[in-house]
């Protein structure tokens, strides 16, 4: 079952993040948070995601009250990060190297109330079939992967790229809510205990 918050902010003006706590009946509030994107020297995806939902929770918590809800996904394929793609022709380099193979999608979630901070991550991996030069194009020309991680989502016309994934399905839209479920516990007790 999950657990209530009171005033969470979501940190993130991702219109899947939103539909995923919407759809498990958790009351939220949205105040997107800006970063810097741009990965670190030596930095990991998956410490770059971790990182950018710390940001955007710290961010938000400066800013609000409550408890912020920060997250971020990139797409790692043998150890490089894929974030938004900046245009069509870098969406066409990513699909183009994601086809007929296997990557790791890493989503970073950061929970902070004053000054108490909790962060994780889920990683799902997913495998793509072998696309034609063609089925890229056309994929690209509906817009889908314009401001998605890796350039698809796996929840629209994306799932026609995939082949099979071994993880959370949530994780690959943006939000994996069994990790999500736990951390919120967890965090929620950590701030009973400090309050005592």
């Amino acid at each position: 079952m999950t657990i209530r918050i009171p005033n969470l902010v979501l940190a993130s003006g991702s219109p899947r993040r939103r539909e995923i706590l919407s759809s498990l009946g958790l009351p939220f509030s949205v105040f997107t948070s800006e970063v810097d994107e741009t990965p670190l020297p030596g930095e990991t995806p998956r410490e770059l995601a971790v990182r950018l939902a710390r940001l955007k929770a710290l961010y938000a918590s400066s800013k609000t009250s409550g408890v912020c809800l920060g997250a971020d996904t990139v797409v790692d394929v043998d150890g490089a990060a894929f974030g938004k793609p900046r245009d069509r022709a870098e969406a066409l380099f990513m699909l183009r190297t994601l086809s007929g193979r296997k990557h790791a999608v890493h989503t970073g979630i950061a929970l902070t109330s004053g000054a108490i901070v909790q962060s994780g991550f889920e990683t799902t991996t997913v495998f793509f079939g072998r696309l034609s030069e063609a089925e890229i194009r056309d994929f690209l020309e509906s817009g889908e992967g314009d401001d998605k991680a890796g350039a698809y989502a796996i929840q629209g016309r994306g799932a026609l790229l995939v082949e099979r994934i071994e993880g959370c399905y949530f994780n690959v839209v943006g939000l994996p809510v069994f990790r999500l479920n736990a951390m919120l516990k967890e965090f929620i007790n950590r701030l009973r205990r400090e309050e005592m």
